[in-house]
């Protein structure tokens, strides 16, 4: 009896999938898909190996700062590394991002500092980046809504009249399964499949919603649901970066050309925690995450440049030695933060000036100056 029957459903290991996009096995041997092919140099494997590594030692640093009660929580992507990284160098300069609050390989991608996700969770910025100088939005806590952001984004483009041409750019929303039961997620498709907007909705299936196993979200793969909107969908090996790459690469490019929507089903596993909140031995089986163990995303990898004979010893240890430093680093200028002052909560909510904003502002400097005056008194 499988961990899935225990659960009431059916397993179906990913593998058996006829349906999966695969081009890196967990044992680390390349594969071919006659649908997505990809061609990479020997340096651009090591640079995808060189990303899962550093992001990985940068999301273990952040869940450890929040032990230590110096983030006030952190949403790690342990597991989920490929998914990211991978539809993350799909990526062009053009495109836009609209992420959810656990898309800390896809900001690396986009070259948002993590120390800018850091201050986020530490609570002294509201994020810290420029959305449009990093094609890359704030985070957006609230369950699905950033899909009809990049939908309607994307209509944006659609609009421009710059679809097909070289500056053309898509957009690409990053959500959970647990998302997908979100009236917003459902909604957001309706727009993008009538409207034909050069959308991709980009589902990382870690199969858990906090508590909630993936048979409570869907009777059938998510990716199908796309099929009842009008618009392709398909399943990916999350833990295959070189799948997500390719997958996510096309995608983009059927957006950017004027054919629509897709939704990508990235089938991955989150190894850790829904947050630093989380206690996720309440609801789910040590003997899963073994399983999921085995295919660890960047281990494969790893096997593939041993077995390929593209990089030796010396290169895996200056590969962690520069990320431990990264790390460090990051340690470091998370904990010289400085505080916020009171009223900068006011900054940078709104582009221009806002009357009620103004008003609330005043209202609560004199507030502020009311304990002073107090302190003069006595």
């Amino acid at each position: 009896m499988t961990i899935d029957s225990v659960r009431g459903a059916p397993a179906i290991p990913p593998h058996a999938d006829p349906d999966l996009v695969q081009l890196l096995t967990p044992e680390g041997e390349r594969v071919e898909h006659p649908d997505y092919p990809l061609d990479l140099s020997p340096e651009e494997i090591r640079g995808l190996y060189r990303d899962l590594v550093t992001v990985r030692r940068i999301d273990l640093e952040a869940v450890a700062l929040t032990r230590q009660g110096e983030l006030g929580i952190w949403a790690s992507l342990l597991g989920q590394e490929a998914a990211q990284i991978g539809s993350g160098r799909a990526l062009t300069e053009h495109d836009m991002v609209f992420p959810t609050y656990r898309e800390h390989g896809v900001a690396y991608c986009r070259q948002v500092e993590p120390l800018r996700l850091l201050g986020l969770f530490r609570g002294v910025n509201h994020g810290g980046w420029d959305p449009a100088e990093h094609g890359f939005h704030l985070y957006t806590i609230v369950i699905g809504s950033q899909t009809l952001h990049a939908t309607g984004y994307a209509m944006g483009i659609q609009r421009d009249g710059v679809l097909g041409t070289p500056s053309a750019g898509a957009t690409i929303a990053y959500f959970g399964d647990g998302a997908t039961s979100q009236g917003d997620v459902n909604e957001s498709f309706v727009f993008a499949s009538v409207f034909n907007a050069p959308v991709v909705f980009f589902c990382q299936n870690n199969q858990w919603a906090i508590s909630e196993p993936l048979e409570k979200q869907s009777r059938i793969p998510l990716y199908k649901r796309a099929q009842g909107y009008g618009f392709p969908g398909l399943r990916v090996d999350g833990n295959d970066v070189f799948a997500c790459l390719a997958v996510t690469r096309k995608a983009l490019e059927n957006a950017r050309t004027g054919q629509g929507p897709t939704l990508v089903e990235a089938y991955t596993y989150r190894m850790g925690a829904h947050t630093t909140t989380d206690d996720p031995t309440r609801y789910r089986l040590k003997a899963e995450e073994e399983a999921w163990k085995l295919k660890d995303p960047i281990e494969r990898v790893k096997a593939y440049l041993v077995r390929s004979d593209m990089a030796d010893a010396a290169f895996f240890e200056e590969v962690e030695a520069e990320a431990k430093a990264v790390a460090t680093d990051l340690r470091k200028q998370c904990l010289a933060l400085p505080d916020p002052g009171p009223l900068e909560i006011f900054n940078n909510v709104y582009a221009e000036p806002h009357p009620l904003m103004s008003e609330e502002q005043e209202q609560f400097a004199a507030y502020l100056a009311s304990f002073e005056d107090e302190k003069v008194q006595s």
